[in-house]
């Protein structure tokens, strides 16, 4: 009998058994090497084809920006009537205008200046509504009444109004243009920072930092505002497209800057009044600005979806 049993064991060894369905020691197994957010969601925005293209596209504009009207020897105010209207030759690599200015360097000094006052303009409208949304959804009571009571009036202003009003009471320049669009501008990133802020300081984290002490300042510094960072980059994303096209807007339409500065706005301004005899003047800013713009909008919704918690695996 014991022979037989020996038999059947050494027949049947745990080596020809397999343990069906995750095993005991795997289940608390990482899947993946450790990462940051950070790290994480460049890896997801990577794998946006759109997202990526866009994001080159932006950073050649960027460099032709700084580096384009130092590549020849013409400046963007220098006038030479005698090669007024010449249409892209091996002098003027994008043609003149009716002044004789060289169209390469003023499309990239306007698209300099656009895009600072674009930045400089998402600046002060992330600093002043990630400020003030905070600061109201953490303190409640008499200040976030007093804060949305302000937020209502300047929602009601038509933002074209506040803009006339400055250019009468200010000269058009760069600083009209950018306090026109920030008067108004941080509405949006301060609603959006209040209401993610009022689902986070109920949560366990900042009760535990409140009852270590934290003060205010503390907790939205190291607690709230990291937990907000996706939805304010992904806003303020949206807000620099949103920013340069107000600009060419006013431009246009003769309340932005002036002769003879450049910006999108002014070159499509003056694109428009020639564009019957020399289209050029106009095709160029205006393939400029759409590529910045939706380049801006498509990078925009590849960070929304790679800044997104719930899209990770």
């Amino acid at each position: 009998m014991k022979n037989a049993e020996s038999l059947v064991t050494d027949e049947f060894s745990d080596d020809l058994f397999e343990v069906v369905g995750p095993r005991e020691e795997d289940s608390e197994r990482i899947g993946r090497p450790p990462m940051s957010a950070f790290k994480d969601s460049w890896m997801r925005l990577k794998k946006n084809k759109g997202a990526v293209i866009s994001l080159i596209i932006l950073i050649i504009i960027a460099l032709l920006a700084i580096i384009g009207p130092h590549m020849n020897e013409y400046k963007y105010y220098e006038t030479d009537y005698g090669a007024s209207y010449q249409a892209p030759n091996q002098d003027h690599w994008l043609g003149t205008d009716k002044f004789g200015r060289d169209q390469w360097t003023r499309i990239w000094q306007g698209t300099r200046i656009s895009l600072y006052i674009a930045f400089l303009a998402a600046l002060l409208d992330l600093i002043i509504g990630v400020t003030l949304g905070a600061i109201s959804a953490l303190m409640g009571g008499k200040v976030d009444n007093a804060l949305q009571r302000l937020i209502e009036v300047l929602v009601g202003i038509p933002h074209l109004i506040v803009v006339i009003l400055l250019i009468m009471l200010m000269e058009p320049g760069i600083i009209t243009i950018t306090v026109a669009m920030v008067i108004t501008g941080w509405v949006n990133m301060a609603r959006l920072v209040r209401a993610q802020i009022f689902k986070l300081k109920g949560q366990e984290f900042v009760l535990a930092a409140k009852s270590l002490g934290s003060s205010n300042t503390r907790l939205i510094l190291h607690h709230l505002i990291p937990n907000t960072i996706g939805l304010i980059v992904i806003n303020m994303m949206f807000t620099i497209p949103s920013a340069i096209f107000t600009e060419a807007f006013l431009s246009f339409i003769g309340l932005g800057l002036q002769e003879p500065h450049a910006s999108l706005g002014v070159l499509i301004n003056d694109g428009f009044k020639g564009m019957r005899n020399q289209f050029y003047l106009l095709a160029y800013p205006a393939v400029v600005i759409i590529a910045v713009m939706v380049s801006f909008n498509i990078l925009a919704d590849g960070l929304r979806d790679a800044l997104d918690p719930k899209m990770r695996k």
